[in-house]
């Protein structure tokens, strides 16, 4: 009876924790955006007097902070889609260059973000199989391209560019570079692999997905 008591409450806790879960992710999300369509607002009101009338109706409206902040990324993807806003984004960005500390910051998120969201590369393409963080530990990596500049001319052999995520959490994680011949390419996408990181293995990748041909390693020098 107590085990058959057990079986219940865990089927039912396998039931409601995922559904927990995505809507406590959702809700932290609309938190956010609300919470940067309030400070908009705040500094609109500071700004424009008898705005405040306006901003105490819009702040009781939920979820409409993220309507509107995801209109304002459509509309500024539309908007540098010409001549004309690529000139002023070239602008912006020369703005932030001269500034001391902003620049550093500015320049490696921007950087990041290019590589990252970039169509072509090798940036996230590929999940990989290494030793880590030792000779016969095993696990999942991802391939964010090729050692350049000063680093690569250091580097004898041929290497590429690995993260290694946490478990559970994939945001933070650890750079590496390894030579080509101790990396094994997986067949699985970097969706699954993704899967598998954050399950801590629980979910083992092996659907349609991971039988297609993905992305190669960036061809050597």
């Amino acid at each position: 009876m107590k085990r058959r008591i057990q079986q219940y409450f865990i089927t039912g806790l396998l039931v409601w924790l995922p559904m927990g879960i995505t809507v406590w992710i959702l809700m932290w999300l609309v938190g956010m955006l609300d919470g940067i369509f309030l400070a908009v607002l705040g500094a609109a009101d500071a700004v424009i007097p008898g705005m405040h009338l306006l901003a105490d109706r819009l702040r009781n409206v939920p979820g409409l902070g993220v309507i509107l902040v995801a209109v304002v990324i459509f509309s500024t993807g539309v908007f540098v889609a010409n001549m004309f806003g690529q000139w002023w984004v070239r602008q912006w960005d020369m703005l932030m260059n001269r500034i001391p500390v902003v620049r550093s910051i500015y320049t490696s998120v921007k950087q990041v973000a290019d590589t990252l969201f970039s169509g072509s590369g090798h940036a996230f393409s590929k999940a990989l199989l290494i030793q880590y963080p030792r000779q016969g530990s095993w696990t999942i990596a991802f391939l964010t391209g090729k050692p350049g500049g000063e680093v690569a001319t250091h580097l004898s052999a041929d290497f590429v560019s690995v993260y290694v995520p946490t478990t559970p959490n994939p945001t933070s994680g650890f750079f590496l570079m390894m030579p080509r011949a101790d990396v094994i390419e997986l067949k699985m996408s970097v969706d699954e692999a993704l899967k598998y990181v954050i399950s801590m293995g629980v979910v083992v990748p092996g659907g349609p997905a991971s039988q297609q041909p993905k992305a190669s390693l960036p061809p050597p020098p």
